[in-house]
């Protein structure tokens, strides 16, 4: 019999089809080639992109060869860094300028190796890279939450195939990100407890949605998983803030990212995805909210997300804010556990 079950952060509630039991290959998605180009992350194409802003190099000058990581603005960026918000009213709505920033994160050099393929230390730079430039932008008043994202094939939304995410810093919370916090917020106002760490340990003491645990970090399939094969990766020790990470422990996420992106590579055959770093936002003092951040770094817990693009959405979750899931979190959890990596 079909489950509903209620997704306790995002507030919603989520159909778990099980009699549709659907397994990995029931889910093998034909890969949608991205047109070939020359592309503009490659080696020797430095000059084809806009002046990059940070960079892990060997050696050499900004904008040469050499480089390991390399940052850069969007080229078509949906929001600008330069001007002011200008917030204001228009009749009965909302207007404020485009303002904001958009940077793209090039991983590798090689434009064939998928993030799944980086070695350990290589997916560390990345993470340091990350670091950085979340550090950088929270500098500015203006910005009031940071998205850094992946998208792996072009069903995904990757319109060039060479390995990248995207950093975008807005100058508003986002619905998905107001929710959190403030379920965070008003679960540890009544119960002094974090909610995350509530829902890894008794993830961790029943087992049957943990993929792979290691000494600091759990990935697991979530409770309430909207999409089949839905992941999670968290810190086991309370942190609030992927920013605080030090390099020790950047290194040791990086060796559980590895592990979790080469599971999906391999049970879902490389299937196009979504991945989202979801961290705390910064914690500026704001104009008559004295005591908007005063609980943020005990409420909330950094997690990221990896969402395979194996379903679609169509008429029912629209109208209803509903998702059907027609694999359970325990099957899917299953498959990833008892892959080879």
């Amino acid at each position: 019999m079909s489950e509903l079950r209620w997704d306790p952060l995002k507030l919603h509630w989520v159909i778990i089809a099980t009699e549709r039991g659907r397994r990995p290959r029931d889910f093998q998605v034909e890969p949608e080639p991205i047109p070939a180009t020359s592309c503009p992350f490659c080696y020797g194409n430095e000059d084809k992109t806009p002046p990059e802003i940070f960079a892990i190099r060997h050696n050499g000058m900004p904008n040469t060869p050499n480089w390991k990581v390399r940052v850069i603005p969007n080229k078509y960026p949906a929001l600008r860094i330069e001007g002011e918000l200008e917030n204001r009213a228009f009749g009965p709505y909302d207007l404020m300028n485009g303002i904001g920033a958009h940077e793209v994160v090039i991983e590798t050099p090689d434009h064939d190796k998928s993030m799944a393929d980086l070695s350990h230390s290589e997916l560390t730079d990345v993470l340091l890279t990350w670091r950085t430039r979340l550090i950088d932008l929270r500098r500015d008043f203006r910005f009031r939450y940071m998205i850094l994202f992946k998208n792996h094939g072009a069903r995904a939304g990757a319109s060039l195939a060479h390995s990248h995410s995207q950093l975008i810093a807005v100058p508003m919370l986002p619905p998905v990100a107001t929710t959190e916090l403030k379920v965070c917020r008003t679960y540890y106002a009544n119960k002094e407890r974090c909610l995350f760490c509530d829902l890894i340990a008794f993830e961790l003491e029943h087992g049957t949605r943990v993929v792979r645990e290691f000494s600091n970090f759990v990935t697991l399939t979530p409770y309430a998983a909207s999409f089949p094969f839905e992941l999670r990766l968290y810190p086991k020790r309370h942190n609030h803030d992927f920013a605080m990470m030090h390099d020790a422990q950047l290194a040791e996420l990086a060796v559980a990212m590895k592990d979790m992106l080469m599971r999906v590579k391999l049970v879902l055959k490389d299937a196009p995805y979504n991945f989202i770093l979801h961290t705390s936002p910064p914690m500026h003092k704001r104009p008559g909210k004295p005591a908007m951040w005063t609980s943020l770094e005990y409420d909330y817990h950094w997690h990221i997300e990896l969402v395979p693009r194996l379903t679609s959405i169509a008429g029912f979750e629209w109208g209803t804010g509903f998702f059907i899931n027609p694999t359970s979190p325990e099957d899917a959890a299953l498959f990833l556990r008892e892959a080879e990596v």
